[in-house]
């Protein structure tokens, strides 16, 4: 646990608390950032507007958003923001700082913007400016625009803040035991690529009702989507050499290995990771020092397996 930085991890088996260990300052109440497993969040939502029929996987993200017409997302489907097969001249290098997650971070205000900066200043007006660089639906490339496009999507479809609708949808319903935090630009956006804090054990309880198909909060047909994934030769285009034959759908990550795995992912090793046929769920925080989740992928993989062997045993 410790050579994944982890600051806290809790493993259900069959809804029940099998194993819980914290560090540092961590503790059950304490909400700490999920970085990237926010967008699992979004996609779950998303898929629950596709089964409404208030969202039409195949329509052009401009219907919705005409503020995007003229970028490189306007002739995306939804589905392939949903999947993150889009074609954007946007580079996601976290050791990179002038790579596109570098001017996205600024013009969001998650890092210090420098002197004299004239860029944009809030998402609204960031998102226009990435362009299309290629052909759309070609296979996947991770990057965290997409989620905010979707999530602005969602918003402007219900017609409010994607903190009220992700209340109202999710947290609400299934009971989460406290309060989250999602961060805002400064016009009051919501960072929905990777702005939710939230307990550790709110995080294992979404993961458990995707496990146990929706809870009567999410549709079966949603989670059984969800749980289908992307498509692996998209994956295979990608730069994920670590996770052989995995895929990424719905704003989720599949390994499809033959239990069915799959798992909500954030930077510096924050983890919902479900394994159906093992009937467990793992929620883990961590603050690994490196960025990229290929830091700890050869230490976690290799536990989570180990756990769900160890428990059907």
């Amino acid at each position: 646990m410790t050579q994944a930085f982890t600051d806290g991890i809790l493993v259900l088996h069959r809804g029940k608390v099998v194993f819980e260990r914290w560090f540092g300052v961590t503790g059950p109440e304490t909400r700490h950032i999920a970085f990237s497993v926010t967008k699992s969040f979004v996609g779950t939502i998303a898929e629950m507007l596709l089964e409404e029929g208030r969202l039409d996987p195949a329509t052009p993200v401009a219907h919705y958003l005409p503020e995007l017409a003229n970028s490189g997302f306007g002739d995306a489907s939804v589905q392939q923001v949903m999947h993150m097969t889009t074609a954007l001249d946007f580079s996601e290098d976290y050791a990179d700082p002038n790579s596109g997650i570098g001017a996205y971070s600024a013009a969001l205000g998650l890092t210090p913007r420098p002197d004299g900066y004239a860029g944009p200043t809030n998402l609204a007006s960031y998102l226009p400016t990435i362009s299309k660089a290629g052909e759309h639906g070609q296979g996947f490339t991770y990057r965290t625009p997409n989620t905010e496009v979707l999530a602005w999507l969602i918003a402007r479809i219900e017609g409010k803040h994607f903190a009220d609708i992700l209340s109202e949808r999710l947290w609400q319903p299934l009971g989460m035991l406290g309060d989250a935090d999602l961060i805002v630009d400064q016009a009051g956006m919501a960072f929905a690529g990777g702005g939710l804090s939230l307990r550790l054990e709110d995080l294992a309880r979404f993961g458990e009702a995707m496990r146990l198909g929706g809870v009567g909060v999410v549709s079966p047909r949603v989670v059984e989507r969800i749980r289908r994934g992307g498509d692996p030769a998209h994956f295979d285009r990608s730069r994920y050499p670590q996770l052989p034959g995995w895929s990424y759908g719905s704003q989720w990550w599949h390994s499809h290995n033959n239990r069915g795995c799959f798992s909500a992912r954030g930077i510096h090793g924050q983890t919902i990771w479900v394994d159906p046929e093992a009937e467990m769920t793992i929620a883990r925080f961590a603050s690994h020092p490196i960025a990229a989740n290929g830091a700890n992928d050869p230490l976690s993989l290799p536990a989570w397996e180990a756990m769900a062997h160890a428990l059907k045993c």
